[in-house]
């Protein structure tokens, strides 16, 4: 038990008595208690800050033969550079005679290009989510109609390059706008010699 003690005691003070008063006693168990109880209700309460985290999936080291591969039509292709300064560059279908365009990583950016490229498996993803809430769909089956619709074979591919001069941060706002705009189909790939002589001509 936690307390403080004041003892006052009797003084005699020119040969008269004075009456005995007791000692002054604080009890802080109470007090005590209370911090305890508060701080398991703290602990209780709040909830713990999960780490945001990004699902990345890696290449396979397996061998793939040339009948398994995919090939992406020119139409479907779309190049994506992380230049620096935060500027981000894109240009469709093939490297050769490519126009380069300048963009930005804003909703009206290159959130805007890709929902245009991806609108059909963009505007079924949209709709599959408000049938969810409206159904009540389970997880699984949500989730396996999901994958159903990204797997479209006319959903573009994106190639997403970075330059020596770009940062994490460029890398991982060009992969949350795949996520976003209902994007499967991209590859984080190493700037080959035809784009580089390409973003060199452009100034990149």
């Amino acid at each position: 038990m936690a307390e403080i003690s004041h003892d006052s005691g009797s003084h005699k003070k020119s040969g008269k008595k004075r009456s005995k008063k007791l000692p002054t006693r604080i009890d802080f168990t109470p007090m005590v208690d209370l911090g305890f109880l508060l701080i398991t209700f703290f602990m209780l309460a709040t909830s713990l800050i999960k780490p945001q985290t990004m699902e990345i999936t890696m290449p396979s080291d397996k061998k793939v033969e040339d009948v398994d591969k995919t090939i992406a039509k020119a139409s479907q292709a779309v190049t994506v550079i992380l230049g620096k300064n935060d500027k981000v560059f894109y240009y469709f279908g093939k490297t050769e005679g490519a126009n380069v365009i300048e963009t930005t990583y804003a909703a009206e950016g290159l959130r805007k290009i890709l929902l245009e490229k991806n609108y059909n498996v963009a505007k079924q993803v949209e709709d599959l989510r408000v049938e969810k809430i409206k159904l009540r769909m389970d997880e699984d089956l949500f989730q396996r109609k999901m994958a159903e619709i990204k797997a479209n074979k006319n959903a573009p591919v994106v190639r997403i390059m970075a330059t020596d001069e770009a940062n994490y941060k460029n890398l991982v706002d060009a992969l949350d706008e795949m996520n976003i705009c209902s994007i499967s189909r991209y590859a984080i790939v190493d700037i080959d010699e035809p784009d580089r002589l390409l973003i060199k001509e452009k100034g990149i």
